[in-house]
């Protein structure tokens, strides 16, 4: 039975289009504004979305471009409207809507296009996930606008911060609707001008400088020799500093060349409320992909994600970042990715010592059993830390003795010998 996901914030509408669709033998889901609408969207993975334009909180396009940008839009979505235009209906096509309704819908019509629309077999291609995708979070949506700034200035554009599939998605982001793209790193042999020529208008890309050999350097310098003729972006990521690449044996004049304009990934410091959102688009995008099982991040695993100190790591943490949800997501044994998950892959060296990181399971428990674990730990750590010296331990918890004696044996604390003295 397929799945019908009616989202419109007039509940009249909403329950009119679902006694019909039901009727008809259908699942019907229902939403009334944008925010019900990803929630839905999430767990159920619905057949087809019947979505209105005008919302109060987030209006249908936004919500359509918002899924396009994600790579969302694995399932056909008609766009409703009582105020419809021509130009509304070319923009929501754009960006893949199916079909476009006005209201009122009359019953044939609604009936015949969600027909057409589930038998509908080959979904749109799957866009790329860009920096569209994260445009709730304000400093992101700061990022892609300096990004998109420098890449308007110059032809070439140094991404410093990121590489592999974060670089990609800023890469992406930069890619105009149907243009040709190049992995300069896929090319082993020499580049000639008839390849260039092939991708005029598009974008050429490095995803780390790095791992580039010498015929590939030697490709790179020729590609940005031509640029500017074939009208072509050239796009290069890099976590190693410019006097490192030297050092390995690249180029002086084309590193500077590279190094002209150059735009920084921001901090992930400061932002730990915004990283959960962050890494389950990027595990939802992976999903989607194919290129790992089906999870999603438990409460506890997105809070665990949350207070990771990324500030000890900012030249490569949003690289980290993609590795680490990728990672969980491969290797983790249960739909759900626990806090014992972010726990067990996250590297301790530098970044977490082994005692905060085995709080990191207190989230997936409820309040009062995850207070009386940390206070049994709290204890147990000074304990071991004052030799088991009382006097010391009540004087650093700021408990009065017979308090804290209570408090011990409520919380089963094992005293040594000095301690029960």
């Amino acid at each position: 039975m397929a799945i019908i996901l009616v989202v419109d914030d007039e509940v009249g509408i909403r329950e009119l289009l679902s006694e019909i669709l039901i009727d008809e033998g259908y699942d019907v889901r229902l939403a009334e504004n944008a925010t019900a609408a990803r929630l839905v969207r999430e767990e159920l993975r619905p057949d087809l979305v019947l979505l209105d334009i005008w919302m109060p909180d987030t209006d249908g396009i936004s919500l359509l471009k918002e899924w396009h940008a994600a790579g969302y839009l694995n399932m056909p979505v008609v766009m409703m409207s009582g105020h419809g235009t021509i130009d509304t209906a070319v923009e929501a096509t754009r960006f893949g809507a199916f079909d476009f309704l006005e209201k009122p819908i009359a019953l044939q019509k609604l009936l015949s296009t969600v027909q057409k629309a589930l038998k509908h077999d080959k979904p749109p291609a799957r866009p790329a996930l860009t920096l569209e995708a994260f445009s709730r979070s304000a400093f992101v949506k700061e990022f892609k606008r300096r990004l998109e700034q420098a890449a308007a200035k110059s032809p070439v554009l140094l991404l410093k911060g990121a590489n592999g599939g974060m670089a990609e998605i800023c890469a992406r982001t930069l890619q105009p609707p149907r243009a040709p793209w190049l992995d300069l790193s896929s090319v082993s042999s020499a580049l000639t001008q008839e390849m260039l020529e092939k991708v005029t208008g598009g974008i050429l890309f490095v995803p780390d400088l790095a791992v580039l050999g010498k015929m590939q350097q030697m490709n790179l310098a020729f590609a940005i020799e031509r640029l500017e003729k074939l009208n072509l972006q050239l796009i290069a990521a890099s976590v190693s500093s410019m006097t490192a690449l030297n050092e390995s044996g690249w180029d002086s004049k084309l590193l500077t060349r590279l190094s002209e304009i150059w735009v920084a990934m921001p901090s992930l410091t400061g932002h730990g409320d915004e990283l959960p959102e962050i890494a389950s688009l990027l595990l939802s995008n992976f999903v989607e992909r194919g290129e790992v099982p089906l999870r999603r991040l438990s409460t506890g695993a997105l809070n665990a994600l949350r207070s990771l100190p990324w500030k000890r790591q900012p030249e490569s943490s949003w690289s980290d970042l993609y590795a680490l949800v990728r990672n969980l997501a491969v290797t983790s044994l249960d739909e759900e990715i626990s806090a014992e998950d972010v726990a067990r892959v996250m590297p301790h060296d530098g970044v977490e010592s082994p005692e905060v990181l085995s709080l990191l399971p207190l989230f997936d428990q409820p309040l009062r059993e995850a207070r009386d674990a940390f206070e049994k730990m709290y204890f147990e750590h000074h304990l071991r830390l004052e030799g088991g010296n009382m006097t010391k331990l009540a004087e650093r918890s700021g408990l009065e003795r017979t308090h804290l004696y209570r408090k011990l044996k409520q919380l089963d604390v094992k005293l040594g010998k000095r301690g029960e003295e």
